[in-house]
C-alpha cells in the first residue's frame, strides 16, 4: 500500500540546493534500496537481485532487453553508483530523487527520461495515493524507479515469464510504454472505483438528500481533485513524448505510444465528467435542503396565521371587563368555540384552494 503525503511540501533545508546535487527530497519509504532485475529475449528469461556491479554490467547485454527496477529512491551511494556504470546524468538522478517533480520527458545524452505520478486507491481510508515513477530509456537497459516496493507491474513480469510474444522482442521502449499504459489504466480503473459510487449518491440524491450525503461529496470532489491534479500534467507529457522525435523509440512502437495517449485522454475525460456531475450534486442537494426548508417555513407559518385570530379571540374573551356582554351568556363558551373552529377550517380551506400546503 501507499504511504506518502498526498500533497508534497518543500522543506526549508531543500531551499538554495544546486538542482543537480544529488539529494533525497522526499519523504522515507523504505528501509533500503532493492535492486531487481530482469534480462530476457525470445527464448530465455533470468530474474536477479542485483548485488554487485558485475550484475549491473550484464544488463548492458545488446542481446537482450535488459529491465532495472529499484524500489527506494533515497540511497545516494546507490544513484552514484548508477550514474557511474551507466553514464547518468546528475541532473536526471536528482530529479528521480525528487518525488514532487512534476511529469515529463526529456531526451538526454544518455537516454530518454521520462517521470509519471502512479495512482492507487486505499479502501481503508477511501481515499486516492500516489507516487512517483521514474524511467530511463537507454539502447540496453531500462531502469525504472519506485519510490517503494509495489506490486503494480506484475502483471508485465508474468507476460514476459509465460509468453514468447512481441514484448521480449521489440525492445526497452516498447517496454517501457508497457510500464506506462499499467500506470494509465489504473487510472481509468480508479476514477472508475470512484465514479460508481458517484453514480450510487446520485441515485439516493432523487429520494430525500440527508446532511451525510454533503459530506460524502464533499469527499468525493477532493479525490477527484487530486486525480485530475496528476492527470492533467501526465496527459501533457504523453503528448510531448508521442511529438518526440527521439533516437531512442523505435519507428514502428510509435503508435503503440500513441493508444496510450487516447488512454490518457479518456482517463482526463472521466475525470472532468465526474467532477462536474459531483458540482451539479452540490447544487442539487444546496437546492433540495432549500426547499426543504421552504416547506417547513411554508408550514410553520401557516400554523402561525391560523393561530392569530385564536389567539385574538382568546385575548378578547379573557379581557377582565364586568360589562363584558358574553361573559353571563350560558352558551357564550360554546359560542367562542364555535368561532375558533369556524375560523380554524375557513382558513385551512383558504390555503388548501391557493395550494399553500
Amino acid at each position: 500500500m501507499f504511504d506518502m503525503s498526498r500533497f508534497i511540501r518543500k522543506k526549508k533545508e531543500e531551499i538554495g540546493l544546486s538542482p543537480y546535487a544529488l539529494v533525497f527530497r522526499g519523504q522515507k519509504k523504505t528501509e533500503k534500496s532493492v535492486l531487481r532485475a530482469m534480462s530476457f529475449n525470445m527464448d530465455t528469461v533470468s530474474e536477479f537481485d542485483v548485488k554487485s556491479n558485475d550484475h549491473l554490467d550484464s544488463l548492458k547485454d545488446p542481446k537482450k532487453i535488459n529491465w532495472l527496477n529499484i524500489y527506494g529512491v533515497d540511497n545516494v551511494s546507490v544513484m552514484e553508483n548508477l550514474a557511474s556504470v551507466f553514464s547518468l546524468e546528475n541532473n536526471i538522478l536528482s530529479d528521480v530523487m525528487n518525488p514532487a517533480t512534476r511529469p515529463k520527458v526529456e531526451e538526454v545524452e544518455s537516454g530518454l527520461f521520462i517521470t509519471i505520478k502512479m495512482l492507487a486507491y486505499d479502501e481503508e481510508n477511501q481515499n486516492v495515493l500516489a507516487e512517483n515513477l521514474s524511467l530511463i530509456v537507454t539502447n540496453q537497459t531500462l531502469i525504472s524507479f519506485q519510490e517503494q516496493s509495489i506490486k503494480a507491474f506484475d502483471p508485465i513480469r508474468e507476460r514476459i515469464r509465460k509468453h514468447k510474444n512481441k514484448i521480449r522482442i521489440s525492445g526497452h521502449d516498447y517496454l517501457a510504454f508497457a510500464l506506462l499504459d499499467v500506470v494509465v489504466d489504473n487510472y481509468i480503473y480508479i476514477i472508475g472505483i470512484l465514479g460508481e459510487k458517484i453514480e450510487s449518491l446520485e441515485e439516493e440524491m432523487t429520494g430525500n438528500p440527508q446532511k451525510e450525503m454533503l459530506e460524502s461529496i464533499n469527499t468525493y470532489k477532493r479525490e477527484m481533485n487530486f486525480i485530475r491534479k496528476h492527470i492533467k500534467p501526465a496527459k501533457e507529457m504523453i503528448l510531448n513524448l508521442v511529438k518526440m522525435e527521439s533516437d531512442f523509440i523505435h519507428d514502428e512502437n510509435r503508435i503503440h505510444f500513441r493508444e496510450l495517449q487516447d488512454n490518457i485522454n479518456e482517463a482526463s475525460e472521466l475525470s472532468d465528467s465526474y467532477r462536474e456531475i459531483l458540482y451539479d450534486q452540490l447544487n442539487i442537494y444546496h437546492s433540495s435542503m432549500s426547499t426543504k426548508l421552504n416547506e417547513i417555513m411554508s408550514i410553520l407559518t401557516i400554523f402561525s396565521v391560523i393561530f392569530i385570530p385564536l389567539t385574538f379571540i382568546v385575548g378578547v374573551y379573557g379581557t377582565n371587563f364586568e360589562n363584558l356582554p358574553e361573559v353571563h351568556w350560558r352558551h357564550g363558551y360554546l359560542f367562542m368555540w364555535m368561532i375558533m373552529i369556524f375560523t380554524t377550517l375557513s382558513m385551512v380551506l383558504f390555503f388548501r384552494r391557493k395550494k399553500w400546503f
